[in-house]
């Protein structure tokens, strides 16, 4: 009797023990998960403060509300993301709608379905022919030199009947400077060519920041101009795309604090894209990849010559309103999977 009672309490000393040293282990666990969101948390805060203090506010984004299209009833995200050929206007003074020699050398837009599951690129062509409000017809990369970001904006909100949410304008060099912090970025070559010093023949290679500048810049070496070079640009930026959302890069610290720091001074965004938005953003696109990302050119109708004898590319103003529908209606995806001949 003795003996079995003396058993039994030394059974339960043993599950106490087990107990205390499980509640440890759990203790522990807890804390280490507690220093890791901290670390995180505390990470995160500082990387969207270089973001903040290094990249650049554009002031007067948007043009009169009076003028913009009415939001969209749906969840989808329309961004325009405009690459500028500047040689001397500031920011400021295309933020503020001052005429510049601001031109912008690329336009995309950017549109994210409400579902999250994939990323829309659409580039328009900069020498589309459309009516810029209040200047009349002329190439579409003339409203940022006419009137700045505001007349850019309200001419492509106004083209397909869709109220952007986010504008942001990219310095060219931004393109090299990311290239630089990714280390290099894989391309496909579609067509060979050369151009400002560097050769690219067909086929997959690794671009630094000077090349990629070149690449994304070129379209005198193409029988076809800016298709080429829009279909370039798409090029690259997929591949960024896919170098930015890989496992490598995002669970690499070091190199996400260098391409924030080194691309943020190229970067000027409307001031409600800050970086609180922009983490906001990125998490409800955590499970994007590349794969996900589809780019296409808007449809024209060719090339031709303006009245005054300018060489332009003819809108197709069917195509153009297909695809401002599909956007409202955030059917863009099937609009997509129906074109494509027009879709990469």
């Amino acid at each position: 009797m003795d003996r079995a009672s003396d058993e039994g309490r030394e059974a339960e000393r043993r599950r106490r023990r087990r107990r205390r040293t499980a509640l440890r282990v759990v203790g522990v666990l807890v804390a280490v998960f507690a220093v890791l969101v901290l670390v995180a948390g505390t990470y995160l805060v500082n990387l969207g403060h270089a973001f903040d203090s290094r990249s650049h506010r554009i002031e007067q984004a948007f043009p009169a509300e009076a003028s913009r299209p009415a939001a969209a009833d749906n969840a989808a995200t329309n961004l325009l993301l405009l690459g500028s050929d500047s040689r001397g206007a500031t920011t400021s003074e295309a933020g503020k709608g001052d005429a510049s020699d601001q031109r912008s050398d690329t336009l995309i837009w950017v549109h994210i379905p409400a579902d999250r599951k994939r990323v829309y690129l659409m580039s328009v062509l900069r020498d589309t022919w459309v009516d810029i409000p209040g200047h009349g017809k002329a190439k579409i990369n003339a409203a940022l030199a006419d009137g700045g970001i505001p007349l850019a904006a309200q001419t492509l909100e106004q083209l397909f009947g869709v109220r952007l949410d986010h504008i942001a304008l990219i310095d060219f060099e931004g393109f090299k400077a990311a290239t630089d912090a990714l280390g290099g970025v894989t391309v496909d070559v579609p067509v060979a060519f050369s151009a400002r010093g560097h050769t690219f023949p067909k086929g997959r290679q690794t671009l630094d920041g000077d090349a990629a500048l070149a690449f994304v810049r070129e379209r005198n070496a193409f029988t076809d101009g800016d298709y080429q070079r829009v279909r370039d640009q798409q090029i690259f930026l997929k591949a960024v795309l896919g170098q930015v959302l890989s496992v490598g890069t995002l669970t690499n610290p070091v190199r996400i604090n260098e391409l924030v720091d080194r691309v943020s001074p190229f970067v000027s965004v409307d001031t409600t894209l800050d970086a609180t938005a922009m983490a906001g953003l990125a998490l409800s696109l955590n499970g994007v990849r590349a794969g996900d990302v589809r780019s296409f050119t808007l449809p024209t109708r060719g090339t031709g010559t303006s009245a005054d004898g300018q060489s332009i590319v003819v809108a197709d103003t069917a195509a153009i309103d297909a695809v401002g529908k599909a956007m409202r209606e955030d059917t863009l995806g099937t609009w997509v999977a129906a074109h494509g001949t027009s879709a990469r």
